[in-house]
């Protein structure tokens, strides 16, 4: 770790096949990060040499486990005193990058950083049905802190100890280009979801209808996705769909288990 008076920052990623996105993505943060680290599981497309455009530090572990333990991983290869996370389809913008720099500058002992992040989805930013505000910790001291080890919806384990301080700008997301996109992610989260949770959860076929039907209603009319047009229709009926098959697979695993000659 750097013992400079300025602290170093570091972004790190992890990927597989966002040949569409990376360049874009590192294109926000080129110039005023001082590492760049990148763990890929595998892509066949030209993620490798867009990254070597921008770092030296590209790593691969084709050995999948799951997304929290990625994460894990690649944090051992930052060497910064702070690390930002991003994934490739997200873009810095340029308040959020000065107040990142600010933040890293001052670094305050026991504060980590969250960044309010808009998303879009099939070429729209969502701005409501619980996307937004959407509040997430990317930004934080290497040695203070890492994710969790969840295989699927991961997220930073805090310590009681630090603080969560908000930052400025926005973190630009771009989720969801086409409907097949959305389907081929949401089958591996579900997977990853019922993985985690096969044999320690239960569930029934009735629990999964109405955990869909509330999932609708969440999005739809408690979180005022219908401000979101057709966009935010469409979004609370397929997030309703995800959670039934979730809640289902749950169930019949567990059925098929029982009934096993």
């Amino acid at each position: 770790m750097s013992h400079s008076s300025t602290p170093t920052l570091a972004v790190a990623l992890i990927v597989k096949n966002e040949a569409k996105h990376l360049q874009a993505c590192l294109e926000t943060v080129q110039g005023w990060v001082d590492e760049i680290v990148i763990l890929d599981s595998g892509s066949t497309d030209e993620t490798e040499s867009i990254a070597h455009q921008f770092t030296d530090k590209f790593f691969v572990n084709n050995e999948w486990p799951g997304f929290g333990k990625q994460r894990q991983l690649a944090q051992q290869y930052v060497t910064a005193d702070y690390v930002l996370w991003l994934d490739a389809d997200e873009r810095i913008t340029p308040e959020l990058k000065d107040d990142i720099l600010a933040a890293v500058k001052a670094n305050k002992p026991n504060v980590a950083y969250k960044i309010n992040r808009l998303s879009s989805a099939f070429g729209k930013f969502i701005k409501h049905s619980g996307w937004s505000p959407d509040w997430v910790v990317r930004l934080y001291k290497t040695t203070d802190m890492q994710y969790n080890d969840s295989l699927v919806h991961e997220s930073v384990s805090v310590p009681k100890h630090i603080q969560i301080a908000s930052l400025n700008g926005r973190l630009l997301h771009f989720t969801y280009d086409a409907l097949q996109q959305y389907n081929e992610k949401s089958v591996i989260y579900i997977k990853s979801w019922v993985d985690q949770r096969e044999g320690k959860k239960k569930s029934s076929l009735g629990g999964a209808f109405f955990h869909g039907f509330f999932c609708f209603i969440r999005m739809y009319i408690l979180k005022r996705g219908f401000l979101d047009g057709r966009h935010g229709l469409l979004l609370a009926t397929l997030s309703a769909s995800a959670t039934f098959n979730r809640y289902a697979d749950l169930w019949l695993r567990a059925y098929q288990e029982k009934n096993k000659q």
